[in-house]
């Protein structure tokens, strides 16, 4: 999982850009879906990992954790696919070569649509954006 900085940030330039759906982040709103077919947005972590990236300087090195953020799109299925597959485009531009708040987010998958799409009451796609974020320490 990512560290809190990068959640942190992705949540902020979530809240601070996004207005299509409401979003969650990590183990929010206690696993509930919202009513059937109401659209809303999840970011997640997959992967993350951390390598030192200078030595020779205590408390001042840099350790840098590159990973993912995974944007999961959930659209009642009665909007159609292109409906999500517009906006799941306006979330990748939102973090396609982007700086903020100490993340650096570099060129986002685009979603597959095939049969899993479907899940229940919704047409769900995500969109994976490769990130790195430096600490020192």
């Amino acid at each position: 999982m990512a560290c809190n900085a990068v959640i942190t940030a992705v949540a902020a330039r979530l809240a601070n850009n996004w207005t299509r759906c409401p979003v969650r982040g990590p183990n929010e709103a206690d696993g509930r879906t919202p009513a059937a077919g109401t659209a809303f947005l999840v970011h997640q972590y997959p992967i993350s990992i951390s390598n030192q990236i200078s030595i020779g300087s205590p408390g001042a090195n840099v350790y840098r954790e590159e990973g993912a953020i995974r944007l999961v799109l959930n659209v009642g299925r009665s909007k159609g696919a292109a409906t999500a597959s517009l906006w799941a485009d306006e979330l990748a531009a939102l973090f396609r070569g982007r700086v903020f708040d100490g993340v650096r987010t570099y060129a986002p998958s685009s979603p597959a649509i095939d049969d899993r799409n479907d899940e229940g009451p919704y047409f769900t796609l995500s969109v994976t954006v490769p990130y790195e974020h430096d600490t020192l320490g």
